[in-house]
């Protein structure tokens, strides 16, 4: 069936190519002639809801929350604007709305604004219907070209979005200038029978904004002077940061007043859904040695982000996108790439060192506030790594007993980890540490049998006590004892422990 969900091309069937041959298609039936872009999402979301097909397939995180507003804004025929701040999926959600577009949609040939055969709304195409009637050609345009996306700056202008006059085309068609057919048009009218995306709406400029509702509302509008009406048939998506998108003059109110659904975005709310976005976006697979992220690094990563997100320092208005642990991850497994194809290991396998050496993925990523541009992006970026080893800890291996690990720092013992050391060599000096190895086998990080997988558990269980102060650590000295006069009355990891 033309127009359906899995796609427009029959087997063993020609497309029209006149409008006569369109006529006499279902495409010809009267419901189908005048059916909106907006009718047509509908129709096809809710095939995939009646057929149980993911709606927005790799949105992860969204399905109780954002998901079901998308389907009521849908549903209701409804403009939308997504409010979210960075890095939360906007604008894949919005070049998802592409899939619930036609697979084809038949046009006017050579229409730069895809006018329905039945019903063109320019003069280039009423003119070639009067004249060809049911020989008029027509194309037939896939529904990835029916999507139109403009990132708004304060540059953008009416030609840009609605179109102007060209005075070239003026010349070679022998027109006036105030000839419709002079008009070069703009975004909007190409996406005509399509979706058109406008990213960051607050900063399009006002008059940008008073043309956009002119179109939305009248379906028309003045170039240079000259008044067209252009009855566009347009769903119209938008996305914003919600601090922008208020009544204080970024946004005029009409406009505002035409937007069906407000759908506020969200970071992910659990730990566990942050890092199944996060793996299913990290890039990984390096095509050469396999890669092992052990899932306690994963969570270290993860809860890396959340410690940011939490910190005062870091500014809330901006937020920490969602790219933030995906750019770390991929930059833990380079570094630990980097250190096997040095020592010939056969597997990746990334450990909480190498989550230090990804600090350059997290600094860019923080916009701070007063007191963290004084302290600097870089210990920031250290301290929310070390809060994030003690919380793993704390999941992991809470009121685990490790008085004989922290007693054998207190007499004096130190350890100097060399990050690009091979795993069975680090393996050695970890089991200088009493009770170490069997702690990080007793609570499950890790078996011994798994030599890079072990020193990467016991990396993650002295940091966890070095983020609890029960341990000392720096780059120059290695873990060694906490000073007495420094030693902070912090219980030990347990229930009762802040990292527990």
């Amino acid at each position: 069936m033309y127009g359906d969900l899995e796609g427009t091309n029959i087997p063993h069937m020609t497309k029209p190519s006149t409008l006569g041959e369109l006529a006499q298609s279902e495409w010809g039936a009267p419901e189908r002639r005048t059916r909106t872009v907006k009718d047509e999402m509908r129709a096809n979301l809710l095939c995939r809801l009646e057929t149980e097909q993911p709606i927005f397939p790799g949105i992860v995180g969204y399905d109780d929350s954002v998901v079901p507003q998308l389907v009521n804004a849908v549903l209701s025929r409804h403009n939308f604007i997504l409010l979210g701040l960075r890095g939360q999926a906007k604008s894949r959600i919005v070049r998802g709305l592409v899939a619930l577009l036609d697979e084809e949609l038949p046009i006017l040939e050579g229409s730069e604004v895809n006018d329905n055969p039945f019903a063109p709304i320019s003069k280039y195409g009423r003119q070639l219907v009067e004249e060809h009637g049911d020989r008029t050609p027509v194309a037939w345009v896939p529904r990835a070209q029916r999507y139109v996306e403009k990132l708004a700056t304060p540059d953008v202008t009416i030609a840009d979005i609605i179109g102007d006059v060209d005075p070239i085309k003026a010349a070679r068609g022998g027109h006036l200038l105030s000839d419709e057919l002079t008009i070069h048009y703009g975004l909007l009218p190409r996406a005509n029978r399509g979706v058109f995306a406008i990213n960051e709406l607050p900063d399009l400029a006002a008059k940008i904004q008073v043309g956009l509702f002119n179109i939305m509302q009248e379906g028309d509008v003045q170039i240079k002077g000259y008044p067209i009406r252009l009855s566009l048939d347009v769903a119209l998506v938008f996305t914003a940061n919600p601090e922008d998108y208020t009544a204080r003059g970024k946004i005029i109110t009409p406009l505002k007043d035409r937007v069906g659904s407000e759908i506020t975005t969200h970071y992910p709310r659990s730990l566990e859904l942050g890092m199944a976005i996060t793996d299913q976006e990290a890039w990984l697979d390096r095509g050469g040695r396999p890669v092992m992220v052990p899932d306690f690094i994963a969570e270290l990563v993860e809860r890396v982000a959340f410690e940011a997100r939490g910190d005062k320092r870091v500014d809330k208005r901006s937020g920490v996108s969602q790219r933030l642990p995906i750019s770390v991850l991929e930059n833990v497994v380079s570094n630990a790439e980097r250190r096997a194809t040095v020592n010939r290991e056969k597997t990746i396998v990334p450990r909480v060192s190498d989550v230090y050496a990804a600090v350059p993925a997290i600094t860019g990523k923080l916009e701070l506030e007063y007191e963290g541009e004084l302290q600097g992006a870089d210990v920031i970026a250290r301290e929310l790594i070390r809060r994030a080893a003690g919380a793993t800890f704390g999941d992991r291996a809470g009121g685990a007993n490790v008085d004989d690990i922290v007693h054998w720092f207190d007499e004096g013992g130190a350890l100097k980890v060399s990050h690009d050391e091979r795993s069975d060599t680090l393996l050695k000096g970890f089991g200088v540490v009493p009770g170490l190895l069997d702690l990080v086998d007793r609570v499950g990080l890790a078996r011994r049998k798994d030599p890079a997988t072990t020193v990467a558990a016991c990396e993650l269980v002295l940091e966890g006590l070095s983020a609890e102060r029960r341990i000392a650590r720096s780059e120059e000295a290695g873990y060694t004892r906490v000073r007495p006069e420094r030693q902070p009355p912090f219980p030990k990891s347990g229930p009762g422990s802040p990292f527990a």
